[in-house]
């Protein structure tokens, strides 16, 4: 199986471009990205034909687990499907489990420098994300776990996210605080964690729990889920920089109600799996 490492902001993933997925991708997805005795990534994606847009992605969590949408790994694939010549155009139509995304190219000369996602309108419903409890939105809701109570907003961006505010993210530690929160039973389907520091009304600071990944050092659909949710408690401006630990984000909540994203994506090898 050949494949292409890639990464978004040090969020990295083994991408191969198939006509179908294996016959067990999550079982392959917990080798394959396995640091110690895999490749290593946060995921596995497929770029697979699609009926509906210019092509399909998929992609499989390390503990096997398959996510709806993945911001940094479209970036990747947009990156992947022009400079490979799969798709010759700069904007691309790219199926997903959260639907149609749209990402469009920026160009340095003829490389792909950066690209912009149409990530969609965020889901605000309690009912969509989904999270247990009445009808409505979840802002500044409080949860407890195990003792301890947070405030926090849900949203999703077709897979869910739950942002809490603190005065200093360096004070958490998500590998303790996130998997309780991803587990929690008020989310049916896990959920993300994000850890938001205000730094000013367009700049923010994140750290990332994600679902099925663990700590990793940039999340796409979780930045903008952090300045949806930073809008909503009144603490930023509708356009803010993301600071993530693998570097920035430029998040747009525009008055079409999408939200557009802006990052790099980058090839770090290639290579052949010597199993599938």
């Amino acid at each position: 199986m050949r494949f292409i490492k890639m990464h978004g902001l040090g969020n990295d993933f083994v991408v191969v471009q198939a006509e179908e997925v294996v016959s067990d991708p999550e079982e392959l997805a917990r080798r394959v990205c396995d640091r110690h005795f895999g490749i290593g990534a946060d995921g596995l994606v497929f770029i697979l034909p699609s009926a509906k847009a210019d092509l399909r992605m998929r992609i499989f969590n390390p503990d096997g687990s398959e996510a709806e949408m993945c911001g940094n790994a479209i970036r990747c694939v947009a990156k992947y499907a022009f400079e490979s010549g799969l798709v010759r155009r700069p904007e691309l139509k790219v199926e997903t489990g959260a639907g149609i995304i749209r990402p469009r190219l920026r160009f340095e000369v003829s490389r792909v420098k950066e690209v912009e996602v149409d990530m969609g309108e965020p889901v605000l419903e309690r009912e969509q994300i989904p999270m247990a409890g009445p009808p409505g939105r979840v802002v500044d809701e409080s949860l407890t776990v195990y003792g301890k109570t947070f405030r926090i907003t849900a949203v999703s961006f077709g897979n869910p996210h739950c942002v809490i505010f603190l005065p200093d993210v360096s004070s958490v530690d998500p590998s303790i605080i996130g998997p309780k929160i991803e587990h929690h039973p008020a989310f049916p389907r896990r959920t993300n964690v994000e850890f938001v520091q205000v730094l000013t009304p367009d700049r923010i600071r994140v750290r990332v729990w994600e679902r099925g990944a663990g700590e990793t050092l940039a999340c796409g659909t979780g930045a903008c889920a952090a300045v949806v949710a930073g809008v909503l408690n009144g603490l930023c401006g509708r356009e803010a920089w993301v600071e993530l630990p693998g570097g920035e984000l430029f998040i747009v909540w525009a008055e079409d109600n999408h939200v557009y994203m802006t990052g790099p994506a980058a090839e770090v090898f290639r290579g052949e799996w010597p199993e599938g």
